[in-house]
């Protein structure tokens, strides 16, 4: 210690030799410190055994054990061929630290505590005392955040992204998004033209699809569902106004060419790109593993056992990889062990360490367990905090024999800290993910107790904890496409019958193609989608009547406003979940539609002609029919 903490010898120099002493005086200081909680807690309990009769400390005990098999034992040992363990692996940097010899013994009748176990505990969550540890918390809790730190405006929650916003369909849709008082922030390409055009205050990230670089993670926070409109740009061959008027006409009012990045680039490169951002954020159908088996895949996490020896008591438990206790003889998870309420304890408890960075299942509406249970009452214990001793978001769960799902909502999630609820806790944030707890209590909280808590053995397998969507599951990615991207390669059609971009597919660099390229990859992709395939789009306002259609056959125009709102609505109903359809409005494109703005119709409830669709259907199924001869 004298070599370590040298305390600096005066000289002329009185400030710099008082600094230094300062700071030799801290350091020592700030090593004790880091030691305080654990020699404050095996002073504790060496006095609470000693004022119950602990007649010796150390030495032999002549109590049994709890019969503990070897697979159970603490430290584990080797495991055989059917189990993995995944608790306490010894390393070069797990290093197993030497314990007491002999337990700490408590009053007559009651089991001896295993001070080592107590102190691998702490090691394996905690790692060694530091006093650099203490040292950065200490400042990081006197400082505050630091001011040089920008400070992120976005919203964090809710969020629709739409892209392609400054286009005709896009603005429309960002209007129609905060005429509702919903959040919203647009991806463009050009952030002088969109706030020109959608306000200063617009929540903006400039990016390009086709520039998968361009795609940043912070752009994408907080969204939970996206409308895209980026289009490939078509044009007239002859140009067109600063407003593009003659575009707004619509295709079959000029010769049209690609202006820009082709068609390939846009609606199939680009759609890839933006999916790989936004995967992440908005969410699968089927869910995302937190921890287990699925198929082919496996996620592993660090478990380790927390019991009531942090507590004094000596119940004991253990995470193994049991290869073919899941379902259909497959692997799975298993929780077990044996707990008793000998020293006042009463659970037992497997915990994660940190992750190496949070989880973000903040698109997601909760936890589902697989597992085979047994009839009891078990916690989830879910924590948003690095801290060794903070709030756990607990939900308690029931089990019946047999192999089941248990889901788990957020919103069920209860803020619990030392068997206590948490009145002015934080708010639970799903995207902050740290650490999970499974635990099987004698306790539940404020003061109840769990009717279903029996002393010793429990075992619970879980083959997977995942991440799910509740029902009913709405869409995640709106996209519009166009109507006709089936037909050009469709056997047997009349191309002098089809619309110019059918025609022209070819000429335009095989625009129709790589939409339908594109719709593919949402498809495909696991996002609950819906993808809307308008006919030709005019600007004419939204009211009037609607035919939807499936199967890509029909031919007309409809208001760009129109589809806007279908857009919008499309994302809150079930019915448009995963499905594929064209939209015309009634009136034929020789007659103008317009409304009197004294009186506008009503707004459609989108929902009836949702209920129509049938899943499935793209029109591709025309494709692989042989055409009839004639």
């Amino acid at each position: 210690m004298k070599q370590r903490f040298r305390i600096a010898n005066w000289t002329s120099d009185s400030s710099v030799n008082c600094l230094h002493c300062v700071i030799d005086l801290l350091s020592v200081f700030l090593f004790l410190h880091s030691w305080q909680f654990l020699t404050y807690t095996i002073y504790t309990f060496v006095c609470a055994n000693s004022l119950q009769g602990v007649s010796s400390v150390g030495g032999r005990s002549s109590q049994k054990s709890l019969g503990t098999p070897s697979h159970l034992s603490w430290p584990l040992s080797r495991p055989n061929k059917k189990y993995q363990n995944f608790v306490y692996r010894r390393t070069s940097q797990n290093l197993r630290l030497k314990t007491v010899k002999g337990p700490i013994l408590a009053e007559a009748g009651k089991q001896g505590w295993d001070f080592g176990r107590f102190i691998e505990t702490l090691y394996y969550f905690n790692g060694p005392p530091s006093p650099a540890k203490f040292l950065e918390s200490l400042i990081e809790k006197l400082t505050g955040p630091s001011p040089s730190k920008p400070v992120n405006s976005m919203d964090s929650s809710g969020i629709t992204l739409v892209t392609g916003a400054t286009g005709g369909v896009g603005r429309r849709v960002v209007d129609v998004l905060r005429n509702k008082k919903l959040p919203v922030r647009v991806l463009v390409r050009n952030e002088e033209k969109a706030r020109k055009m959608l306000g200063e205050d617009v929540d903006l990230v400039a990016g390009d699809v086709t520039k998968a670089n361009t795609l940043l993670p912070e752009y994408f926070e907080g969204v939970t569902s996206v409308i895209n409109a980026v289009s490939v740009i078509v044009g007239p061959k002859e140009g067109d106004t600063p407003d593009r008027a003659k575009y707004s006409q619509g295709i079959k009012f000029f010769e049209p060419e690609i202006k820009g990045d082709s068609p390939e680039m846009v609606e199939y490169i680009g759609m890839k790109n933006l999916i790989n951002a936004i995967k992440e954020n908005v969410g699968l159908r089927t869910g995302k593993l937190v921890f287990g088996y699925e198929g082919n895949s496996f996620k592993e996490l660090p478990w380790g056992a927390l019991d009531d020896v942090v507590m004094g008591g000596v119940s004991q438990s253990t995470f193994q990889i049991d290869l073919t206790g899941g379902e259909n003889g497959g692997p799975t998870g298993l929780f077990k062990g044996i707990v008793t309420t000998a020293n006042n304890g009463g659970f037992a408890s497997v915990r994660t360490k940190n992750f190496s960075e949070p989880e973000d299942l903040s698109a997601y509406d909760g936890l589902e367990l697989r597992l085979k249970g047994d009839g009891r009452r078990y916690k989830l214990i879910v924590r948003t905090s690095r801290d060794w001793d903070t709030v756990g978001y607990t939900s308690i769960f029931d089990t019946i024999e047999g192999w089941q799902s248990v889901r788990l909502p957020f919103s069920s999630l209860r803020p619990i800290f030392r068997a206590r609820t948490v009145l002015d806790a934080l708010a639970f944030d799903p995207s902050q993910i740290t650490s999970l707890q499974l635990m099987f209590s004698k306790f539940e909280s404020d003061g109840k107790l769990n009717p279903t808590f029996k002393e010793g053995p429990f075992e619970l397998p879980i083959s997977c904890i995942r991440a799910y969507l509740k029902d009913p599951i709405t869409p995640r990615f709106v996209h519009v496409s166009s109507a006709g991207v089936t037909r050009p390669e469709r056997p047997g059609i009349d191309l002098s019958k089809q619309p110019p971009a059918v025609r022209l597919n070819k000429e335009l660099d095989f625009i129709l193609t790589f939409k339908l390229k594109g719709e593919d990859e949402i498809r495909e992709s696991g996002i609950p989608y819906s993808i809307v395939r308008p006919c030709a789009l005019t600007e004419e306002p939204a009211g009037a009547d609607l035919i939807f259609d499936q199967g890509d056959n029909i031919t007309g125009k409809i208001s760009r406003e129109e589809v806007a709102r279908i857009c919008v609505a499309a994302l809150k109903s079930p019915y448009a979940c995963d499905k594929t359809f064209e939209v015309k409005s009634v009136i034929p494109f020789s007659e103008p539609y317009t409304v009197d703005p004294e009186n506008p119709p009503p707004e459609k409830d989108y929902n009836e002609y949702f209920k129509t669709l049938k899943d499935g259907i793209t029109g591709k199924e025309s494709l692989e029919k042989t055409p009839t001869p004639v």
